[in-house]
């Protein structure tokens, strides 16, 4: 698979789908799907598995996934936040969940000048679409 970079709330449905690449910029998320599969033990089910690498300062915007989402952090440092949640700095080897209601809120590397990376994921229902923006 190719790797997609994010431009805006794109990023994560572009990647689902293995859409066209966005627009290149500095500080934007870049995504590397590695699998989609149907489970046909749970019809109507799918994994969406994929990495994700923050520049230095790299911010998401708002948002939410129609998914249960279950990130691993692999190098680096980040930080995320659902809304009602406490904000939590993770580090390598530290995981976060956000279920298909929560909003995510904060979600940005904690570093202005180290990259972070992280492992995304999604059990999902098949076709769905797996970002949402919000407010």
């Amino acid at each position: 698979m190719r790797k997609l970079k994010s431009c805006g709330l794109a990023w994560l449905i572009a990647a689902s789908a293995g859409g066209a690449v966005c627009a290149d910029a500095a500080d934007s998320a870049v995504v590397k799907p590695l699998m989609q599969k149907p489970l046909p033990e749970f019809p109507g089910k799918e994994v969406l598995v994929l990495t994700v690498e923050y520049p230095p300062g790299s911010v998401d915007p708002v948002h939410r996934h129609n998914a249960h989402g279950f990130i691993y952090v692999l190098e680096g440092s980040i930080v995320m936040q659902v809304r009602g949640g406490k904000e939590v700095t993770l580090t390598p080897g530290q995981t976060f969940y956000e279920g298909p209601d929560d909003v995510h809120t904060v979600g940005r590397n904690a570093s202005a000048t180290k990259p972070a990376r992280f492992l995304v994921f999604f059990l999902k229902n098949q076709g769905a679409e797996v970002l949402v923006p919000a407010k």
